[in-house]
């Protein structure tokens, strides 16, 4: 589709890697731009991405849109598809605000690429509002203009370690193993001292390549060593693989927790019922409890996203929508598009969403607290929150010969 915004060359250049608009755009829209991983190894997650920025934009555009100095406005979506390439990712968030003119932008999913993504945003000092990328980096620099949606990797093993204390039999040695990427070596910098405060031995220290599909040795090590407990702070991929070398080895720990895959329904998909007793962690949960301006609140969300997708939202579709509900408001409080004044009231926002309060600190991320959540059955349960024990854990972990 033609645009003021975008040229016809640039059009054609761009043809293998742009999406391009959401919508039928005007020139009185606010235009978000985003690149996100709809190709490549990544592809799975990113979806989710794509899939709220447009949702969040089409059911804020239902209602009239965001008001602009008493005039409605609707926003619309400038979307490339970055091939889960960080270069390329670069590349692209450059071309939508040197070339495309876009208005704010939103993020892309993981922490290595929003650590890189937003430098750009930075150097044009347009804000990005990302709920993809949880690494403690792409905060501890001071930059003015980056937002992000996600708690601190740091602490994403938190609340597993204040469940781990009130377990019984009470576990005694970890495994903690970890990807060699900017979020997961963030994952394990901040859970080393949570589990030493908790007077917890840590076994096996353990980064492995990013990708990795060989986890034998570090599985043989956990089996040898008689682990308790193994934390792992990886990709999907890995973590399927990691689940399924476990069961040919007969290795089970009396527990075994992941920061990724098990909110997902297509990990309990691929892994059937070998993804049961699996432990993960979940900054959100469809519950009818989290009211919403647009949504009415997360559990309509997500039957409205299910009917709409055809699978379940996860907390990064969770994150995704308030991450554009993030700068609608904002544009609001702002009273104009201005970046600068929209930064300003980003800085400044309180937010009740689907997602939950949103309330960025000094460094521009929020915090809020995880749920440890446990595969039972062919679904998850709440197991562990804030104030303690929600519901009850499968624990400790039996053999793979005695389910």
């Amino acid at each position: 589709m033609s645009n003021s915004r975008f040229s016809v060359a640039g059009a054609i250049l761009a043809a293998a890697i742009v999406l391009g608009w959401s919508t039928a755009v005007s020139a009185a829209d606010i235009v978000l731009g985003a690149s996100v991983q709809l190709t490549g190894p990544s592809a799975n997650t990113g979806r989710y991405y794509k899939d709220a920025y447009e949702f969040a934009i089409d059911k804020i555009n239902e209602a009239g849109g965001v008001t602009v100095g008493g005039e409605k406005r609707k926003l619309a979506l400038k979307l490339y598809d970055n091939q889960s390439d960080v270069n390329l990712s670069v590349r692209q968030y450059t071309q939508l605000v040197s070339k495309d003119k876009v208005d704010l932008l939103l993020g892309p999913f993981a922490s290595n690429f929003a650590l890189a993504d937003s430098a750009v945003s930075e150097k044009y000092q347009i804000p990005m509002v990302q709920g993809g990328g949880a690494s403690d980096q792409i905060f501890s620099r001071k930059f003015k203009y980056i937002f992000g949606t996600l708690a601190p990797a740091s602490n994403y093993f938190g609340t597993t370690v204040k469940m781990l204390k009130e377990l019984d039999p009470a576990p005694k040695s970890i495994a903690l193993l970890y990807a060699d990427d900017a979020f997961d070596v963030s994952v394990a910098e901040g859970t080393r001292p949570l589990l030493k405060d908790a007077g917890l031995s840590i076994a096996i220290d353990e980064k492995y390549s990013s990708n990795a599909s060989d986890f034998n040795s570090l599985l043989s090590q956990i089996k040898s060593n008689g682990t308790d407990v193994v934390l792992m702070a990886g990709h999907e991929t890995e973590i399927l693989n990691f689940v399924r070398q476990a069961k040919s080895l007969a290795v089970a720990p009396k527990l075994y927790s992941f920061t990724v895959g098990v909110p997902s329904e297509d990990f309990r998909k691929a892994l059937g019922a070998d993804a049961e007793y699996a432990f993960g962690m979940a900054a959100w949960l469809p519950s009818a409890d989290l009211k919403d301006r647009w949504f009415g609140d997360a559990a309509a969300f997500a039957k409205d996203y299910k009917a709409k997708f055809g699978y379940d939202p996860d907390y990064h579709a969770a994150s995704g929508v308030a991450d554009v509900e993030a700068l609608a408001q904002a544009i609001e409080n702002a009273g104009d598009t201005d970046p600068a004044k929209v930064r300003d009231a980003l800085a400044n926002l309180k937010l009740d969403s689907l997602y939950g309060p949103l309330a960025f600190g000094e460094n521009g991320q929020i915090d809020l607290p995880q749920t440890v959540i446990q595969v039972q059955g062919d679904a998850i349960a709440p197991i562990y929150g804030a104030k303690g024990f929600v519901g009850k854990p499968k624990y400790p972990m039996p053999a793979w010969n005695a389910r």
